[in-house]
């Protein structure tokens, strides 16, 4: 005889929360609650720690910062009516706090799940700040029956998963807050497919979408049958309500805790439709975009101000910057010296036309020139070096940061991540600004982003010429990168061994890479520390960023 089966119908919240804001968030989980009851949904469930927005960091010290975030759950549970809700929160129980998923039905807390395992690499600090759980609760559903747990606790294949299923659970219910970086979609998928096969189980993954300072999260949730084939994918980077009917088997053995049965009458859905991004430059793309435009709004910014070099770095970021808070809020600073190009000029402006954003033009010789003399005393014997490089950096970084100051704007620099391993960048300088929206973009990726951003846009929005010049600080007569650096398709090999693979050097010579340069490489990238140790926070989207993902000491004789 066939199994029985109960139809299921459940939503799936990717929601953009805001760190902090409990009442806000609470009011938006209470939003999509009926967006779902509207839809038909039996289940919705929401990302992790979505009532605090993720990561809370040391918000989670204030007692104050928990009571609020408890009474902004009852909040939002009072909209619950007949629907089953999974929220993330913080819970607190005798003097321990707890990463947690609450399950909410009509207008009450039913029970409460505790996350087992607290990451602790990379961007992850949870064991600074959580208790782990210890309990596997199963809950009933009409004739069915789900288990809940926690981002982290599905990667793991002897974790609650396997338990909640030998408990007669059909349907896992896992909520996340699971940052992006490029490639983390495939693994993710791949998981839960191996889950799903192994505990025969249908899995809901609902994972965050949203900009949160150096993170950015990209929805893509996912429902994957006890087949382990993916039977819906939210959009990336993008809020949305994913509702899908499934047919759970029957349960002949009542779970404990028993929720409102599945209502029956349910509206007509429509086909669904995943649109996972086409390439891993759309997917970049995307995720730049939306933590920029995140960080900007979040911190209630309006506007952004870069400088505009006519180079290839500062060109990716203003088109970024327009398409993620409009063209007609970003404002672009020209500031010319001696060492200009006229063709810097003219691909500046011509960008800035084809963007469509304001420009202002600033020439630097007179300051620089001012400097000069000022400290041609202390400077007196001295020939002209690195120093009065570094001046001009500095003339245009203050110039950027006065702006900023005066209107209001973000100042965003455009120092790709190739330039500030090496420490190719100027402090107080190019290096100033409130955010880095590349730093975590290798040069040669940042020259397809640019190729992308061209076809997407359907026209040549960069100038065809500064995708094909050899780049340039132009700090001095005829300079070129490459003066200093090796080229950047030889570089960034290097740097992603050294910087995001933790490989020595005799390691990074076993891969096929010279010595010399190998050696080079990674004395640029030791040296330069104390840089990156006070430059701007800036985008991740690679495995290993620099900030909370790669924590080396500034001294440091280790090499």
């Amino acid at each position: 005889m066939p199994e029985k089966t109960q139809k299921i119908r459940i939503a799936l919240a990717q929601v953009n929360p805001v760190v902090g804001d409990l009442a806000g968030n609470a009011a938006k989980i209470a939003a999509w609650i009926q967006k779902a009851l509207r839809a038909g949904a039996d289940i919705v469930s929401f990302p992790e720690l979505c009532i605090t927005g993720y990561p809370p960091e040391d918000l989670l010290f204030k007692s104050q910062f928990i009571d609020d975030n408890l009474a902004a759950l009852k909040a939002a549970a009072r909209a619950t009516g007949d629907i089953t809700a999974i929220v993330g929160f913080v819970d607190r129980k005798k003097n321990r706090i707890y990463n947690a998923a609450a399950v909410l039905s009509r207008g009450r807390i039913v029970d409460v799940y505790h996350k087992v395992f607290l990451p602790n690499y990379g961007v992850f600090d949870e064991m600074r700040y959580f208790a782990a759980g210890d309990t596997f609760p199963v809950f009933g559903l009409g004739r069915t029956s789900f288990g809940v747990n926690i981002c982290e606790d599905i990667w793991h294949l002897d974790g609650p998963a396997g338990i909640q299923a030998y408990r007669g659970a059909r349907l896992i219910v896992n909520i996340n807050a699971s940052p992006y970086h490029m490639g983390k979609g495939e693994m993710r998928r791949r998981i839960l497919k191996k889950q799903a096969r192994r505990n025969g189980v249908f899995i809901a993954y609902t994972n965050l979408v949203g900009g949160q300072d150096e993170l950015v999260f990209d929805g893509q949730s996912l429902i994957v049958d006890d087949k382990g084939r993916v039977v819906a994918q939210g959009r990336a980077f993008e809020e949305e309500l994913l509702v899908r009917d499934i047919e759970l088997p029957v349960v002949s053995r009542k779970p404990a805790i028993m929720i409102a049965g599945a209502g029956e009458d349910k509206p007509p859905l429509g086909p669904h439709v995943a649109v996972p991004p086409n390439t891993i430059e759309e997917e970049v793309y995307g995720a730049l975009v939306l933590g920029l435009k995140d960080y900007v709004l979040k911190n209630g910014f309006k506007k952004i101000v870069l400088g505009l070099s006519g180079g290839i770095d500062s060109s990716l970021v203003a088109a970024m910057a327009a398409d993620a808070i409009g063209s007609e809020n970003v404002l672009g600073v020209l500031m010319p010296s001696a060492y200009t190009s006229q063709e810097s000029g003219e691909d500046a402006r011509l960008l800035a036309q084809n963007l469509n954003i304001k420009t202002a033009e600033i020439p630097i010789q007179k300051i620089l020139e001012a400097y000069l003399a000022e400290l041609g005393g202390v400077f007196a014997g001295k020939a002209p070096d690195i120093t009065e490089e570094n001046l001009q950096a500095r003339i245009r970084g203050n110039i950027i940061m006065a702006i900023s100051n005066k209107f209001g704007y973000l100042a965003v620099n455009t120092g790709n991540k190739s330039e500030v391993s090496c420490g190719y960048c100027t402090l107080y300088g190019d290096m100033a600004g409130g955010f880095g929206a590349i730093k975590d973009v290798p040069k040669t990726l940042v020259y397809r982003l640019a190729e992308y951003k061209n076809k997407a846009a359907g026209r040549g929005v960069i100038p065809g010429r500064v995708l094909t010049k050899a780049p340039t600080a132009e700090l001095r007569l005829n300079q070129k990168d490459a003066d200093t650096l090796p080229p950047y398709d030889v570089l960034d090999p290097v740097l992603k061994l050294y910087v995001e693979e933790d490989k020595g050097i005799q390691e990074i010579v076993a891969a096929g890479i010279d010595g010399k340069l190998a050696a080079g490489v990674v004395r640029m990238v030791d040296f330069n520390e104390y840089k990156r140790r006070q430059s701007a926070p800036g985008i991740k989207i690679s495995p290993k960023a620099f900030g909370k993902d790669r924590r080396m000491p500034i001294t440091n004789k280790y090499r």
